[in-house]
């Protein structure tokens, strides 16, 4: 359960409601993190004295702690400095991995930039790289998967659920059919893990990148699961200079930050159930009271298959960079944090078919665990006024 304590978050009056893009620390879990600064400040490689040894144990009972939230071996956690890296090393090593038996590579157009990027980089490197279809609430559909497989397939990488919109993907089906065709089936779990249940086993997943800030703890710190048994993967190291998480990734480990992320896995393991009610709860009373207040709503994502504090609306004829700006007190985005540089439309939205001048109007809410009844209520409120009165204005 969580303590009623720190459901209001200790860390700004604004109402954050951004919880896509980064999650505040949970205080449990800083105060898990907070000895490894200090008196228990020792490197995880060092076998010669009590202070390494503290860190060793420190990082394996994270490692357990990790793979338990996805039903893995803690064996088959490699420790990296976020989804980012994750998904780098997964993809760029299974390429390097597998090149001599093929250069196929399927992926979706709705992945993070992190995945998108990278394969645009693979293709350039001689990887032939296809992006499935997705339909118009971003669900990918298994039969098209089995349709482009082929024999040089090597590598097929879903996300888990979609950072912008909430949509879940059928990722046991998928990676069913890319197991049996002996391709590698690779997940971006960053921001389903946590909030769905994932058990990369029933799944078919051999690769699972995932990232501490989105649940609730440390920037700085995730992790990739890597399958030891039915195939036995061994990537090739992207980064170079130690013999640390099996050969895989060398560098000092971020104690303080695995052991945050440990701490972070375990609370979601523990309150998942809560926390998915509490999301949903507040979601549908958000969504009835824009109903009420607006009418019928245009809301994206599937209806059913979605993260629970997912909320992706489209308000037709409202710019949503000047509805963000009318309620500064209010922590809100239209999309992936890692594309909010880019003026071009979502690159999600443009994928389900959503017309540009929709694209730009539409906003993303993330319900957290630290958010109440009272700031979804305020929120609405405010959201019904201003949507509004810049519609009076066209």
């Amino acid at each position: 359960m969580i303590p009623s304590q720190i459901r209001t978050a200790p860390f700004s009056m604004t109402i954050y409601l951004d919880n896509q893009a980064t999650t505040p620390v949970d205080p449990r879990v800083l105060e898990a993190m907070l000895p490894y600064f200090n008196e228990k400040f020792g490197n995880a490689s060092s076998r010669t004295h009590c202070l390494g040894w503290d860190a060793e144990e420190a990082v394996e009972h994270a490692r357990t702690q990790v793979a338990a939230l996805i039903g893995g071996d803690p064996r088959e956690i490699i420790f990296t400095s976020g989804a980012t890296e994750s998904n780098n090393l997964a993809l760029k090593g299974i390429a390097e991995m597998h090149r001599t038996r093929g250069n196929h590579i399927l992926s979706t157009p709705i992945e993070h930039p992190s995945v998108l990027e990278t394969l645009e980089v693979l293709s350039e490197n001689g990887f032939e790289v296809d992006l499935l279809p997705v339909d118009r609430q971003g669900r990918v559909d298994p039969e098209d998967v089995a349709k482009a497989l082929r024999e040089e397939t090597i590598l097929v990488s879903v996300m888990m659920a979609n950072n912008e919109i909430g949509t879940v993907e059928p990722l046991a089906e998928i990676g069913e059919l890319v197991e049996r065709k002996g391709a590698v089936f690779h997940t971006d779990a960053t921001q389903g893990v946590g909030k769905v249940g994932l058990d990369v086993h029933s799944a078919h997943v051999h690769l699972a990148s995932l990232t501490a800030h989105k649940i609730y703890g440390p920037k700085g710190c995730g992790a990739l699961y890597v399958r030891r048994k039915s195939p036995d993967l061994r990537l090739p190291r992207q980064i170079h200079g130690g013999g640390q998480e099996r050969g895989m990734r060398a560098g000092t480990l971020n104690v303080a930050g695995i052991v945050g992320l440990g701490r972070a896995a375990e609370l979601c393991l523990d309150e998942r159930e809560t926390e998915v009610a509490h999301s949903h709860q507040l979601r549908e009373q958000f969504l009835e009271d824009l109903r009420q207040g607006l009418g019928e709503l245009q809301l994206n994502g599937h209806p059913t298959e979605r993260i629970p504090g997912t909320v992706h609306i489209t308000f037709p004829g409202v710019d949503s960079d000047s509805l963000m700006m009318a309620m500064p007190e209010v922590a809100l985005s239209s999309g992936s944090a890692c594309a909010s540089g880019t003026l071009e439309p979502s690159h999600v939205l443009k994928a389900i078919g959503a017309h540009p001048e929709h694209a730009r109007a539409s906003l993303r809410i993330g319900i957290g665990r630290f958010n109440t009844a009272e700031e979804l209520e305020t929120v609405a409120d405010q959201l019904i006024a201003t949507v509004t009165k810049l519609r009076r204005k066209i």
